[in-house]
């Protein structure tokens, strides 16, 4: 059989789970009783995963299938979009996911159950979705690098790598992610910044910047990954209970309404200083040096996501 008629699957397990046999086994099984032509990968750590993404769309899969989260959907869209495919508009991304990061599943209404995910890819119901990219010089050369979800640039990857110490620690993920929210909930470091935005020059200090294609974690609750756009919340250091009010809000899809938060919506973003901060993408650290160009590639990939009918 062609390889663009077969699934590529990759395998992303949590980190520190003892079950990752098991649930492919489980996985597995469901494929095999709906008759899927498929091949099948493992990750084996930080990186592998974009390189085994990479590898399936230049041998000429079309639908790469991620069991992984947000960090591991990043490394698929990288690995698509840098890809040698000519077609790569034409390679569709279907998502089981595992693990405890699932936001950009979550907007989609993607189920945890491994077998409604698996139904879905299966019953080939496909949208075309924007992706993020950001350019930049490494030192060496301009790079670029795409993102689903949201770029983060502060408190975000504050949060990303707190929680990497923290699983060395206490050796699941879900539990260092939990230390790391606690052990900076009430952050005050802010960041001194300059961005360019809708030609508007945005200057001052500011906690956290969510540039979002979808909904970030609630940071950019009005985003729409599909409509060519790219929604930005600029976010200041809360004072005294507004720190409680904003994780309220947060967690209510709120955020936007926040006395401290400014909201735009754009195409094309600049951020020429964000001194000291840290970035990533999707949950994945951007090595980088400023200035940053954040721009939207409109309807770029397809998805799989369920049928509402």
């Amino acid at each position: 059989m062609d390889s663009s008629e077969r699934w590529g699957i990759i395998y992303d397990p949590e980190a520190g789970t003892r079950k990752v046999q098991r649930r492919w086994n489980n996985i597995k099984s469901h494929l095999d009783s709906l008759g899927v032509k498929y091949d099948y990968v493992q990750s084996e750590g930080l990186g592998s995963v974009e390189r085994l993404t990479r590898l399936l769309a230049d041998n000429g899969y079309r639908t790469i299938v991620i069991v992984g989260g947000d960090g591991a959907l990043n490394d698929v869209i990288n690995g698509i979009m840098l890809s040698k495919a000519i077609d790569k508009e034409n390679i569709a991304i279907g998502i089981i996911p595992n693990g405890l990061g699932n936001d950009f599943a979550k907007y989609w209404d993607l189920s945890t159950d491994y077998r409604e995910a698996i139904d879905t890819i299966y019953k080939g119901n496909k949208r075309r979705i924007d992706v993020g990219s950001c350019y930049y010089f490494d030192g060496e050369k301009h790079q670029v690098r795409y993102f689903l979800n949201a770029m983060n640039i502060g408190l975000g990857p504050r949060i990303v790598k707190i929680s990497n110490k923290c699983k060395r620690f206490w050796g699941t993920k879900s539990l260092s992610y939990l230390m790391a929210l606690i052990s900076i909930i009430f952050e005050r470091t802010q960041y001194r910044t300059h961005l360019k935005i809708n030609n508007e020059h945005i200057r001052g200090k500011y906690m956290t910047i969510c540039i979002g294609n979808a909904c970030g974690y609630g940071q950019t609750p009005s985003a729409v990954p599909y409509n060519g756009w790219l929604d930005v919340s600029v976010i200041s250091r809360p004072k005294g209970l507004q720190v409680l009010s904003g994780i309220w809000m947060l967690l209510q899809g709120r955020l936007l309404n926040h006395k401290q938060v400014q909201a735009f919506r754009t195409q094309h973003i600049k951020v020429l200083r964000a001194e000291n901060a840290s970035v990533d993408l999707d949950g994945r650290i951007l090595d980088r040096h400023m200035p940053l160009e954040i721009g939207i590639l409109h309807e770029a990939i397809s998805l799989y996501i369920p049928s509402y009918n």
